[in-house]
């Protein structure tokens, strides 16, 4: 189910818009409505204790695949960032060639970063990278040496692209969204159908905790996805290159 839920995130441009605080409001208004609305239970003492097993499992199991996905975040703003570097002093280093050259260059490179924006996966950009490779290996004119020394720089960066489609490809895999459903659905039953009491406070905790629970799904899909706010941010390089037409970086 998660699964299903995290590709309508990646798919549905007006669902990666909406902010983890609109995520809040919303869901803790549709559990104070679920608890309301529910039966109170008394469990047993056997019920009481599943419940604290249970609920100590999922933070146990969650908390490190958070972790991991948020390094996993931080990994790619990293190689995003070492990779702009490289394009910019590759362009830069054709500023000296040829108009028309530096012009056809320019434009692949320029190519390149649309790709990889546009399309936002591990091998995004990917033709247009072995287009650029393979205009330098089949260029013949004046300008051997420079076009030499580009290759050169356009293989060595190959390593960064390497490294971006295998953190792009390291998300939460289907058996640990499993895993986590199974241990999520269960302590929130305990919780919605839990009684400590008719006291309206009482159903306000227990709409918080849900809350807070399921918020912390909602994150781990949207850092999975890289839909998360952080993770859009590592878009910024590129798009100061294009948006400076390779005069700025950040």
């Amino acid at each position: 189910m998660l699964k299903l839920i995290s590709r309508c995130i990646m798919k549905n441009l007006l669902l990666n818009k909406i902010r983890l605080t609109q995520y809040f409001v919303l869901l803790f208004g549709i559990y104070i409505i679920v608890v309301v609305l529910l039966p109170d239970t008394k469990f047993s003492t056997g019920a009481l204790t599943l419940f604290s097993v249970n609920s100590f499992l999922y933070g146990f199991y969650i908390a490190p695949i958070l972790n991991a996905q948020k390094m996993r975040i931080e990994e790619l703003h990293r190689i995003v960032r070492a990779e702009a570097n490289a394009v910019f002093a590759m362009v830069l280093s054709v500023k000296k060639l040829q108009k028309q050259l530096r012009n056809q260059l320019q434009a692949m490179f320029l190519a390149y970063l649309e790709a990889v924006l546009r399309q936002k996966h591990s091998s995004g950009g990917e033709e247009e990278y072995e287009r650029l490779i393979t205009f330098c290996l089949d260029y013949k004119g004046p300008h051997d040496d420079e076009i030499a020394e580009l290759l050169n720089k356009v293989v060595l960066n190959q390593q960064n692209r390497t490294n971006f489609a295998m953190q792009m490809s390291n998300k939460v895999y289907s058996n640990e969204w499993m895993i986590m459903t199974v241990l999520f659905s269960v302590t929130l039953t305990f919780i919605l159908l839990l009684s400590a009491g008719d006291t309206y406070l009482y159903q306000l905790l227990a709409a918080l905790l849900s809350t807070g629970l399921t918020m912390l799904l909602v994150i781990l899909v949207k850092m999975s996805t890289l839909t998360h706010k952080k993770a859009r941010q590592m878009w910024d390089p590129y798009k100061k290159l294009i948006k400076s037409h390779f005069y700025r970086i950040d």
